[in-house]
């Protein structure tokens, strides 16, 4: 299965943590991310993580792309709607193309955790 991680600022350290504790359901799977995030999760997980640019240099529509055309199984986009600054990435157009292409998307912990249950439960 191929996951592609996203998180705003505010919400890097929860995204860092829903990987480390749950690091067996993301074991097995391809990881991408933006930029920093995906360097944050490689470096406190240890686990391989494709980084795309950072999100305000468009590696959200570099994700984007690939959930477009098909190569992306989920998502998980941890999202901080009431402090996101503008050169964060804009989660409307990534929802809209999950949403077009069937892709499953979380964009809080709540829904995040569910994914990996289904994750846990897949393994």
């Amino acid at each position: 299965m191929r996951i592609a991680l996203i998180a705003h600022d505010n919400r890097k350290l929860a995204m860092i943590k829903l990987v480390q504790d749950n690091k067996n359901a993301f074991e097995g799977h391809e990881l991408f991310a933006t930029g920093t995030t995906g360097k944050l999760i490689a470096e406190h997980t240890g686990l391989p993580v494709h980084s795309f640019l950072s999100g305000p240099l468009g590696g959200d529509q570099q994700i984007g792309s690939l959930v477009a055309t098909g190569g992306m199984d989920m998502v998980i986009f941890l999202r901080d709607p009431l402090t996101a600054m503008p050169h964060e990435p804009d989660v409307s157009a990534l929802l809209r193309l999950c949403d077009v292409r069937d892709i499953p998307v979380a964009t809080n912990m709540g829904s995040a955790r569910m994914f990996v249950d289904d994750l846990l439960k897949a393994k």
